[in-house]
């Protein structure tokens, strides 16, 4: 196999375009932080999503489901164990 030539045409940038200029005064790591924390999403089965008509409707089940579940780990309501 040959090593394909880069030409000065295969160059995407402009031979005007100075990166020191297009670069001053950028912020190295600006979103990094945001990046990191990331995000939590999740696709719901079609049968479930009818169910739910937005997402506050999903957060609020979850959050009942998490509640029921630490009642049944205490032993305080036998009937509400899942």
């Amino acid at each position: 196999m040959k090593k394909q030539v880069k030409t000065e045409m295969d160059d995407e940038l402009r031979r005007e375009y100075d990166m020191r200029e297009l670069l001053k005064g950028s912020v190295r790591g600006k979103y990094a932080a945001r990046y990191r924390a990331g995000t939590n999403l999740v696709l719901l089965e079609p049968d479930i999503a009818k169910a739910f008509p937005d997402e506050k409707a999903v957060n609020d089940a979850l959050r009942l489901v998490i509640q029921l579940t630490k009642v049944s780990k205490t032993g305080k309501h036998s009937a509400l164990k899942v």
